[in-house]
């Protein structure tokens, strides 16, 4: 046998054994493009995304990626703002390396985009754009977190039936997902028997929440939802606080839950009601598999957004092994999606591309998540 067989044998060994005997990708890779706020107001939820997605893909290309083709992600930061997410769009769409895209976070973000995706062919997956008009608006459109459709009621049901609350007021942040958001929730209230006392709105720059709160109070409701996100609550929290208001329940629906509620807010936030898809102590082994390669790839617990993102990367593969590279071919088996077996519940496309999700009872005691028990 010649020496250079005999390397070449020496070499191939030890990348059989770096790898722990798993297959190593070396075809050209699969481009996928990744819109989200990397930095900017949401810059935690982007940061949780890409710590996810980056979980996902070395496990996906350790173990051979699609049929040998590694996948590669290319991370663009929007800021989730409208105008980036829709000049990202025209950058993802003319750009032949990429077959597919994941994103925008927010659902104002994701539908300024929309059409750009529509008019090239090109699938735009969101894993979190919950306004229902997201998916329906174009069919290259999928999103993986449910809508307000489905959390509305849901959110309703915990402030009524469970919590006994009927006299509620509302703040909200006043924007596609906000608007929508309070109205799934006030309608499905009312249709309860609930009375809503008072509805009031706030716009994202926004830092003092003194005067509607106040305000707010003079109304004397029993429950006080608001539809906004962990940066705003945390301050809306606090200073319902320092304002002495303490006599009234706090609710707000599953964009809440992040740790970053939990570290800005701090005691404030204390017995505040929300929701989630997932939940780190699920005992099923797809979500005790991803919870710890997690906490020990970054010391850190994933929460939904993660989570939600770590199934958009691996629907996503799971779709480019039946589909290939076709732009339209993915679209079309992505359609197909059935029980995906998701860290976030089985996800099954409907015919508007969007899906029904089982959401969880959370409240916040001794400034951690924790279940609440339903009676």
């Amino acid at each position: 046998m010649g020496k250079e067989k005999i390397a070449g044998i020496v070499v191939l060994s030890f990348l059989f054994l770096l790898f722990g005997g798993a297959p190593v990708c070396s075809k050209e890779p699969i481009h996928i493009g990744v819109s989200g706020p990397l930095t900017g107001t949401y810059a935690e939820y982007g940061q949780n995304w890409k710590k996810a997605m980056d979980l996902g893909l070395e496990w996906i290309n350790a173990a051979g990626g699609v049929k040998g083709r590694p996948i590669e992600l290319i991370y663009t930061d929007t800021k989730s703002d409208p105008k980036e997410s829709a000049a990202v769009a025209h950058k993802y769409t003319t750009d032949k390396r990429i077959v597919s895209t994941i994103g925008d976070f927010t659902s104002t973000a994701c539908m300024a985009a929309q059409p750009i995706y529509d008019r090239a062919g090109m699938v735009q997956l969101s894993p979190t754009a919950s306004h229902p008009k997201f998916a329906p608006g174009s069919i290259w459109s999928f999103g993986i977190i449910g809508t307000q459709a489905g959390e509305g009621p849901f959110m309703a049901r915990y402030a009524v039936k469970q919590l006994g609350k009927k006299r509620i007021a509302v703040l909200y942040i006043n924007n596609d997902w906000g608007i929508v958001t309070k109205d799934f929730f006030i309608k499905a209230a009312k249709e309860m028997g609930a009375e809503i006392l008072a509805v009031e709105a706030f716009f994202e720059a926004d830092k003092d929440f003194t005067g509607v709160l106040t305000k707010l109070r003079g109304v004397k409701p029993e429950l006080l939802y608001i539809p906004a996100m962990y940066n705003e609550m945390s301050l809306i929290a606090k200073q319902k606080e320092k304002l002495g208001w303490m006599d009234v329940l706090v609710m707000g629906p599953g964009s809440l839950y992040s740790p970053k509620l939990l570290e800005i807010g701090g005691a404030s936030v204390n017995g505040l009601y929300t929701s989630a898809v997932f939940f780190p102590k699920d005992p099923r082994p797809e979500v005790q598999k991803f919870v710890k390669g997690f906490e020990d790839k970054y010391k850190a617990s994933p929460n939904m957004f993660a989570a939600i993102a770590y199934d958009g990367i691996n629907i996503m593969t799971e779709v480019l092994r039946k589909a290939g590279t076709d732009r339209k071919a993915i679209r079309d088996e992505l359609a197909k999606t059935k029980d995906f077996p998701g860290v976030t519940g089985k996800i099954t496309f409907t015919e508007q591309r969007d899906v029904l999700k089982d959401y969880r009872h959370l409240v916040i005691k001794n400034q951690e998540f924790t279940l609440f028990e339903t009676k």
